[in-house]
């Protein structure tokens, strides 16, 4: 397999993990009743008919990050670019997903007025969980 394709698949997996570990963080914060906390309306199950979608999603921005560092000179600061990478889910969520599919109102103010704060912490979790997995399962 060519080294570009195997780390594309890397890249796949690590957005994979890094949603794993998201899905985990903000069931983590329902539980501890943190997001009550703030008002905001969203419920994290781990039931794995919610969790599957969640994955493939993770993964998808996995693939997408692929480009930011599928050039062998990027390769470095693997978890600071996903960090900044982050943010391109968060704005597709807030200003895509929740105004127009979920009809959720512009950020999902909807939802409560932390809305974009809760989406922007769980995607910086994904971020950082990716760029971890995909330089771990990179190597050197």
């Amino acid at each position: 397999m060519p080294k570009s394709s195997a780390l594309f698949a890397v890249c796949f997996v690590a957005g994979l993990l890094g949603a794993l570990g998201s899905s985990l963080f903000l069931w983590q914060c329902h539980q501890w009743g943190l997001i009550n906390l703030i008002g905001v309306n969203v419920v994290q199950t781990l039931s794995l008919p919610k969790l599957y979608p969640q994955l493939f999603i993770g993964g998808f921005w996995g693939l997408i990050f692929f480009f930011t560092v599928g050039i062998p000179r990027h390769r470095r600061h693997w978890i600071r670019k996903a960090l900044w990478f982050s943010l391109l889910p968060s704005a597709v969520t807030l200003f895509y997903i929740y105004p127009y599919i979920d009809h959720k109102g512009i950020a999902g103010f909807d939802l409560g007025m932390l809305t974009p704060l809760l989406v922007i912490i769980t995607n910086l979790v994904w971020g950082f969980f990716t760029g971890f997995f995909a330089r771990l399962l990179w190597g050197k």
